[in-house]
Order: structure tokens, then sequence, then C-alpha cells
């Protein structure tokens, strides 16, 4: 049976719940563990796939195509577990299923409420997600007090009853925070956020602090006293400029001590030779470089926390500095192209809807004109395809039916059927629900010989994670071919996967997502060979510099 390590928050949101939970876990991978991770969020949506980036940041798709919270990319990038369907539970999904079998007729004509049929519905998918894992961890969003969260926080109390305390961790992250103008640091937000925790059954067993500077022993003295937390259990999460140095932050607490002792595990100690490797590759970097992303969500750089860490990846891959230069592709089409001058690179990511799609056809065709290194992924292929259409093969008013319904040459269009991750066919129209009614999760796709991607992966099929409605319209590719665009890539069922311009120096695109499936001890072969010819035109800039 798997044990539990449960995390809860608490004073305020966006503490870094995820990437506590998925440090932990990558300290209990490295002592031998199997380690699986859930998070239970509270809010009513059945799932964040219709919800705006602007609300709730990237929404992160797993191998077996849900879309989920974006902390599930943490997990991925920190412990070699594969996420899915069973790690992420909102309350719209538990209720929703209540009320299912309800409606069939499961309960046997019981008054049906919050506890037990909640609360049983919490845990039963808590067990699932659990898997055979030695141990799970279970991240509850928002913070301790919100009234949407209480059947959760209820749920894992239970579970605590039901299990005993040598199956059950809870840890409890606070704020700690620094007032500048008095010079101290502040406990009383902790006693408070853990006092709320105990009005509610749960006990913390360990305090994650997060503060601006390590907390003093003086104040997790004072924290543990008022709290009934060992004064060892009180741990500092300070801010740290490289968050792949927690797992070493927490190792040197002893964090992972005090859980693998509370849930008699018998394991050796953490490894963690692989995490030092990287802080120590992005510490020193050989050279440097700057990528322009061009997309449309740039207000909340969570929108693209995925690709951000891919570049990061990618950077300690070929020990380079991945400089970022985030530009709304709004800016471009009002001001013109300046902004890509002196760019190593051009990025143009996912998005949906029209705006500012035009300002990312605009960054193509600086890219492609200027032989500057591109990287389109989903939209950014579209876009790349609408780019080429008009200018090189002469249908001048082409464009996605996404933006343009009554465009004359349709060259991106609404997929109407495909075959799923199982090879069931799926279909679709203009009037199907919005959510969940992508092409969404893994998908094989076979590369074209002497091809870019086919280098870079080293492979003839490749697997990759899916996002999207609209595909390149088959009906296009011979006339887009004829006029010097390569597919390197297609689909089992003949779809465009991957397209490169032969004679540029490095333009590849993609209708996946890459992303999702990079971390930072492996990278990705897309990340790292656009980071490295990124390098190549750098290199090759300054020497025509120093030349002239």
């Amino acid at each position: 049976m798997p044990k539990f390590v449960f995390v809860t928050g608490g004073v305020v949101s966006s503490l870094g719940k995820g990437i506590t939970s998925a440090s932990l876990g990558a300290i209990l991978e490295a002592r031998g563990l199997k380690v699986s991770m859930i998070k239970l969020d509270p809010y009513l949506n059945v799932d964040p796939g219709t919800m705006s980036p602007f609300q709730h940041g990237e929404v992160f798709v797993t191998e077996d195509g849900t879309e989920t919270d974006l902390d599930l990319g943490h997990y991925e990038r920190f412990v070699r577990t594969t996420t899915g369907r069973h790690s992420n539970f909102t309350t719209g999904r538990i209720y929703g299923s209540v009320i299912a079998k309800e409606r069939r007729g499961d309960y046997l004509g019981a008054t049906v409420q919050v506890i037990p049929h909640i609360t049983d519905e919490i845990k039963r998918s808590i067990r699932l997600g659990a898997g055979d894992a030695d141990v799970c961890i279970v991240e509850i969003g928002g913070t301790v007090g919100d009234i949407e969260s209480l059947p959760f926080m209820e749920a894992i109390r239970q579970v605590g009853v039901d299990l005993g305390h040598d199956h059950v961790v809870y840890v409890h992250l606070t704020l700690v925070p620094y007032i500048a103008t008095s010079q101290e640091i502040k406990t009383k937000p902790t006693q408070h956020s853990v006092k709320e925790l105990r009005s509610i059954g749960i006990q913390p067993d360990i305090l994650v602090c997060r503060s601006e500077q390590a907390v003093p022993e003086e104040q997790r003295g004072k924290i543990a006293l008022f709290t009934n937390v060992q004064e060892k259990a009180v741990i500092s999460a300070m801010d740290v400029e490289d968050i792949y140095r927690l797992p070493m932050v927490f190792r040197d607490q002893g964090f992972d001590q005090i859980v693998v002792d509370r849930l008699r595990l018998d394991v050796p100690p953490a490894d963690l030779g692989e995490w030092e490797a990287v802080v120590a590759a992005k510490r020193n970097p050989e050279t440097e470089i700057t990528v322009c992303m061009v997309g449309k969500y740039m207000d909340l750089r969570d929108s693209y926390i995925s690709l951000t860490e891919a570049l990061v990846h990618a950077g300690v891959q070929t020990r380079t500095r991945v400089n970022i230069r985030y530009l709304e592709s709004e800016q471009l089409e009002r001001e013109g192209l300046s902004a890509l001058e002196n760019a190593d690179a051009i990025l143009v990511p996912g998005g949906f809807g029209d705006r500012g799609f035009e300002g990312k056809i605009d960054a193509v065709r600086y890219a492609r004109e200027h032989g500057i290194p591109y990287l389109g992924i989903c939209l950014g292929l579209q876009a790349a395809i609408v780019e080429f259409a008009r200018n090189v093969a002469g249908l001048k008013d082409a464009n996605s039916t996404e933006f343009d319904r009554d465009t004359p040459d349709p060259v991106v269009a609404l997929i109407t059927e495909w075959e799923d991750r199982s090879g069931i066919t799926q279909s679709r129209s203009e009037e199907s629900d919005l959510g969940g009614t992508m092409r969404l999760g893994a998908q094989d796709c076979r590369l074209v010989a002497d091809s870019i991607a086919r280098e870079l992966y080293g492979t003839d099929v490749i697997r990759e994670r899916h996002r999207h409605r609209y595909e390149v319209n088959n009906g296009y590719l011979q006339q887009l071919e004829a006029a010097g665009i390569r597919f390197a890539g297609i689909s089992n069922d003949g779809l465009v996967e991957m397209v490169e311009l032969p004679g540029h120096p490095w333009f590849v695109a993609c209708q996946f997502h890459p992303e999702f499936t990079s971390n930072p001890r492996d990278g990705h072969p897309l990340f790292t060979g656009f980071v490295s010819a990124a390098r190549r035109f750098g290199e090759r800039e300054l020497k025509a510099a120093a030349g002239a």
C-alpha cells in the first residue's frame, strides 16, 4: 500500500506548493522510492482546458491527453513519473462523478451529502492516482480557510485516520514575511495558518516556511513552539536564484529524512548527483544567446512556463545561458519588427484566437528572410504555413479558418476527424463543446529521412503530445511542397506534424508540444537543436561584425 504526503498551503496562494512537492518527490526518488504525484484543485471547472491563460497560467497536457494544472509540469520535470487523468482532480470533476452515480442510483436512495459521499469520492480518486507507488505526494490547491477547499481538507484528514500515523505525513507551506522597515521576520501569519489547519482536524508534521531569506534559528524555535511542530521539522524555503537547487536545499535541512522516518521507510541516502550537475551547468555557461519568444499571453509568464523551462533545459544541455526576450505579437503589429533585431533565434508558441496572429506571421517572415533559427510550436507551425503560402507559394489571401472562415485558401482548417492515441477515430465540428474536444495527448509521428527532425531525434518514429483543433489542410500539401517547404513529420493518419525549410540555416515547426516532455536532466532534442543553432548563428554574427 502506498504511503502519502499531503501538501497544503496557507496565508497566501502562489507560494510554491507545486515546486515544493516536486522537489520533495525528486529527493525521495533519489533515495530509491517510486513516487507518484497528485494535484487536487478546488475550482469548479472540470479541468483548466477552457480557462484563460491569464486566469490560470499554462494548461499542461499529460501523456494520456488530459488537460491539467501547470503543477503537473513541475512534477514531470522533477520526478521521472508520467502523470495522467488520475493525477489531477478538480471539484467539478469530483462533483460530476458523484452526481452521475446518484443519477444511476448507486447510493440506493440515500441523501447524498458532502460527508461521506464527496469525501469518499476524493479518497477514491487519491487511491487511483497513487497507483503502485511507494509514496504518493498529494498537493491541495488554494490556501487553508478557503471555503471551496474544505471537502478536500476533510478528505485528507480522514485518510490520516483511516491509514494511521505511519502511513501519512502532513506538510504545510506558509509565508514568513520580512518587514523591511522594522527589519523583522514575522511568524504570526504562520501561527494563524496552522491554527486554521488545526481547527479542521489536521496537525501538520512539517512546516515549510517561504521567505526572502533563511529563517533564523530563533524564529524557527518560536514557530515550533506555537504550532506544536518539532523545531527540526520547521524547514526554511528561502528564495533561490535557481529552482533546481531546491532538492539540495531541502535535503541539507533533512526534509526528506523527516518524511522517511515518519513513514518508517528503510531507504539509502539521496544521491542528487544529477541535480548537482544541472545546477553546475546552469551556473557555468560557455556562451549566451537571445531568443525572442513572440506570443500573446506575455503579461503572465506562467502561460508559457513549460516552454520557458524547456529553453533553460536546452541551455543546460549545451552550456548556454538562454536569455528570453518576451514579445507580445500585437506589439509587432503596432510598432514593426525592430524588437526582433539582434535576436539569435525566434520562437513562436501556441495560442488560441485571432488576436496577434498577424504579428506572429510577421515574426515568421522575419526569421525566414533573415536566416534566423526559427522554432514554431502548434500555432507557430500554422503561422509558418500561412506565411509561406502567402509570401512564397503565391496564395496571397491564405489563412486559417480559425481566423477567417471565408478565406479563399484555407491552408489551415478545422480538423474534423483524426485517430486518437488508441487508434479510435474521433469526430468534431464547429458545434462541438470547447472543453476536452481537441486533439489531445501523445501520438506517433513518422519522420522523413534526411530531415533536421530525423537527425535530432535519431529515430524514425517519435511520440509527442498534442493540444489543438486546427491542422494543415492536406489539400494544399502538393502546392506548398512544390514551392519549397518540406513536410518532415506525418502522423499515422496522414496529418502534418512537422515542417522545415530546406536551404534555411534552421527552420523547424511542429504541430505538437515538445515542451511538455522536456526536463532539466535530459533536455529535449528539438530545443537542444534550436539552442545549438542559435549559438552557431550568434557566432557567425559576431565574426561578421568583427570582420566589418
